[in-house]
């Protein structure tokens, strides 16, 4: 399986489902959120019918040292890495219809492709500073 929750995978293991993906998935939630709470299993039940990326359950208080300085201003919120590029940071409706057709829209697109798409606008330009999970996960692993 290609979901992963943060608060109970190995260093071990994430270092190596890094490594095997290149695109990584992650959604931003707090335990103490009901919308994050159902939104949950609808997204470990689509991680399961996409084992081409990795699906990361973040919670943003207890990996606080990890996402605190990330703008996460609603929930579920979600962030999308394809090749080192993100590719998506921001709110999500709490379905998962919008992610699949959001992952579907980039799916045939080229790391060329990827990086024009975002130099394209400042906030999309911003993300790959400020929202680069992929660059923290590797630091603390």
């Amino acid at each position: 399986m290609t979901y992963l929750d943060l608060n109970t995978v190995p260093t071990n293991k994430l270092q190596q489902q890094l490594s095997r993906h290149h695109t990584i998935v992650a959604c931003l939630c707090a335990a103490w959120c009901d919308v994050c709470t159902t939104y949950r299993p609808k997204f470990e039940v689509f991680a399961e019918h996409h084992p081409e990326h990795l699906f990361l359950w973040i919670d943003v208080e207890d990996q606080a040292e990890l996402v605190g300085d990330f703008d996460v201003a609603n929930f579920p919120t979600l962030l999308i890495q394809q090749h080192g590029i993100v590719t998506f940071f921001g709110p999500m409706q709490s379905d998962t219809k919008q992610l699949n057709r959001l992952l579907q829209s980039q799916a045939n697109q080229t790391v060329e492709q990827l990086q024009k798409q975002n130099a394209a606008s400042e906030q999309q330009r911003l993300w790959q500073s400020q929202a680069n999970l992929l660059q923290r996960l590797v630091q603390i692993t």
